[in-house]
């Protein structure tokens, strides 16, 4: 009997297999998952949507200012904010709020950029401010300003490529057919991941010159005609002739912008009239009422801002008999009001980012711009062959208008006129459809010889466009004319000027920490205070926690460098001014939450210096000494914390700041002393040392103290000294009286 087939079971829908493998992983390498994830996500960022092209703009700005100029805003009047964004939004789905913020840069209003090209009407906020806002899109208008013009010169005859937007329902351009490089002309800067793009504002006149110059001869002097970059804010520019040079060469460099001022002799203050592009007014005053605050800027009693419609104008009320111009070179010194802008010249050519010079930026837009004019040429040539060629099929018919008509006339049906007219003529499908569409009133020898007038002139011009395409000399001279038209319209004086550095530049920062005797304190939990020697005369006793105590007390001044050494074998550096003054009945600053300490780091000893002179003494439980000069741990930069302080394969038991050779008493946990002289120590430069071993230890013990002893208590120690190192030391007693040993 055969065996009944069963039913295929029916499959499972997908949602109920993915139910199944619910809650189960997989493991997978670190490498494989940030392939699959992480780098599409970085190569998106940083081609579509961080760093500007070789046009000069992100997508975020190219999609806006396409929008605007298919909204006919080129040459319309304006229309509200509100509307562009919401048009926008059909190319950029990145929300109202970033395409609104995107165009309040471009505007003219907010001052962002050299040539906005954004027309604007309304509160579009300030570059130069951080708490003026742009008012909302619905209040604001805007149209292209006529620089975009150039922008988009010819770019419905094919001369960029066109693809589909994030929906397919509309096409935009991946790039604008700029005829100027405006990548030069306008300040950029973009953050992408792992890389970053900060370029400055050229002159434009400058920039054009100097692209037209290098075409005529490819080793031009850059410097020569492109003198230094051009910022909307003015101000003055630090002229550094090797600087530009590496930033024109490399593309990275930085250069310095300081304030433009003058002093109003009747009033008795500094005006500033412009800042730095870097900075904003709000920055520069918070920094001159913090320095105030600290006593570091005596001279100054007040500032003030004064923004209006006409601009801005930071006031500095100066204090009787202060010097303005050793006042501004303070103030450059300690405040915004001299600022530097990083160069990183990085643009994507090709979808790849690459960080390149002014020469070779130029390069290549003079190459992506002898590209777009071919393209015209081409398309406006295949124009010209196309209606030379329909009317050179109306010059056929030219000889013979009756029969034209009769064959239109004979035909029956419609369909057969277009072919009967061919066979008739000797012409093609096309020129016979063109025939047959002109109206009846223009067939007649005279509207027929008017028409024909332009086969000569359509030929010279497709002759030209091709000996054009033919000579790549011939689309320079194109590119050349349209930069000395962009010159001629567009073209501006600079507003950032130049400044040489002076010897009052060059001369090294002044201290202007004031300077005043004081004592610190140091407790063994860690509080330190900082009291003047008048308020400890009037003090009690110092307030400690419960359990805490003071371990150090030291006399020294406010500008005292300080270096906490910690258990981890690091040290922190600071300085006594960056302490506020205590008092005794304070608990003080808890050093590890001031510096930064790590997780569960205390301090171990603090060494109080000015100039580093000296050496440091330090004493490990494993009867080892390391001997290292102060001077080690002098930095040139004002770093903070220095790791490798000390060696760390022994816990610190002491350590000491000795200025002259001294002797130190070790004693250790098995209750034996010696006393050696620091000279039979060696003095090593390496921070991290281990020093060299002074008293030998049995097993499991340890030194437990050491000491400088003195006076009496150095008479009795001497019975404890050895005449070389290492020793095991002599047995010790310590006596009733503190400080006494005595041998047994």
């Amino acid at each position: 009997m055969a065996r009944k087939k069963e039913p295929p079971k029916p499959k499972k829908p997908a949602m109920d297999a993915w139910f199944e493998n619910a809650g189960i992983t997989q493991e997978e390498a670190i490498t494989d998952t940030l392939e699959k994830n992480y780098l599409p996500y970085a190569m998106s960022v940083i081609i579509s949507r961080a760093l500007p092209e070789i046009d000069g703009f992100k997508p975020s700005h190219r999609k806006l200012l396409y929008t605007m100029y298919k909204m006919g805003l080129l040459n319309g009047p304006r229309t509200k904010s509100a509307n562009v964004v919401g048009q926008t939004m059909r190319l950029n789905p990145h929300g109202d709020a970033a395409i609104y913020e995107t165009m309040v840069r471009l505007t003219r209003a907010n001052q962002s950029l050299l040539h906005p090209y954004v027309d604007s009407k309304g509160n579009f906020g300030k570059q130069y401010s951080r708490d003026m806002a742009y008012a909302a899109a619905r209040y604001t208008e805007v149209k292209l300003a006529p620089i975009c013009g150039e922008l988009f010169r010819d770019i419905d005859k094919e001369t960029v490529d066109f693809v589909p937007n994030y929906d397919n329902t509309m096409p935009e351009p991946t790039l604008l057919p700029a005829a100027f490089p405006s990548v030069l002309v306008n300040a950029n800067m973009g953050i992408a991941v792992s890389m970053a793009s900060n370029i400055c504002p050229f002159n434009l006149q400058e920039v054009c010159e100097t692209c037209i110059a290098l075409m005529k001869n490819p080793n031009h002097d850059i410097l020569s005609t492109l003198k230094g970059p051009d910022f909307p804010g003015g101000g003055f520019l630090l002229y550094d002739e090797d600087e530009l040079r590496k930033i024109y060469e490399t593309g990275r460099g930085s250069v310095k912008l300081r304030a433009k001022w003058n002093y109003d002799k009747s009033a008795g203050c500094i005006e500033v009239t412009e800042i730095p592009y870097t900075t904003t007014l709000e920055a520069i005053k918070d920094k001159i009422t913090e320095l105030s605050k600290q006593g570091k800027l005596r001279e100054v009693s007040y500032a003030r801002d004064e923004i209006d419609v006409n601009g801005f104008r930071l006031a500095i009320d100066v204090k009787r008999g202060t010097e303005p111009d050793k006042l501004m070179q303070k103030l450059f010194r300690m405040t915004p009001l001299q600022d530097s802008f990083g160069c990183n010249f990085n643009i994507l050519v090709g979808s790849t980012p690459k960080v390149m010079g002014i020469r070779e930026i130029l390069t290549e837009w003079t190459a992506f711009r002898e590209q777009c004019v071919r393209r015209r040429i081409y398309f406006d040539l295949n124009k010209k062959k196309e209606k030379l060629h329909l009317l050179l099929g109306l010059k056929k018919i030219l000889l013979d208008i009756d029969k034209a008509i009769a064959i239109i006339r004979g035909t029956e049906e419609e369909a057969e006129v277009v072919p009967n007219l061919m066979q008739g003529f000797d012409i093609d499908e096309i020129q016979a459809e063109y025939v047959a569409e002109i109206k009846l009133r223009h067939l007649n020898r005279q509207y027929i010889l008017n028409r024909l007038k332009d086969v000569d002139a359509l030929k010279a011009d497709i002759d030209d466009m091709e000996d054009i395409l033919s000579k790549p000399e011939r689309i320079r001279k194109i590119i050349i004319a349209e930069l000395k038209d962009a010159i001629k319209k567009y073209g501006q004086p600079r507003k950032t000027m130049f400044y040489h550095a002076t010897e009052e530049d060059s001369a090294p920062a002044e201290d202007d920490t004031p300077d005043y005797p004081v004592h610190l304190f140091l407790s063994k939990e860690g509080y330190f205070k900082k009291i003047t020697p008048q308020s400890l005369r009037m003090s009690g006793e110092q307030k400690v926690k419960e359990g805490d105590s003071i371990t150090q007390q030291v006399q020294a001044t406010n500008k005292t460098e300080l270096l906490f050494f910690t258990d981890r074998a690091q040290v922190y550096k600071t300085r006594a001014s960056a302490f506020e003054d205590s008092k005794a009945s304070l608990l003080g600053d808890y050093i590890p939450a001031k510096l930064g300490f790590d997780e569960n780091e205390h301090v171990a000893a603090m060494i109080c210096t000015t100039d580093y002179f000296g050496t440091l003494l330090f004493v490990f439980e494993n009867g080892k000494i390391a001997k290292v000069p102060l001077s080690a741990y002098a930095t040139k930069t004002n770093r903070r914390k220095l790791t490798g302080a000390c060696s760390d394969k022994s816990a610190l038991v002491q350590m000491f700041h000795l200025t002259e050779e001294t002797d130190i008493l070790l004693r250790s946990s098995g209750n034996r002393a010696v006393l050696v002289s620091t000279e039979e120590i060696a003095e090593k430069t390496t921070r991290s040392t281990q020093g060299v071993q002074v008293m030998t230890l049995k097993a499991k013990q340890a030194i437990v103290s050491a000491e400088i002893p003195e006076g009496e208590y150095l008479q009795t120690a001497q019975s404890y000294r050895i005449r070389s190192i290492p020793a095991a030391g002599k047995l010790a007693k310590q006596l009733e009286e503190a400080n006494q040993m005595e041998l047994l």
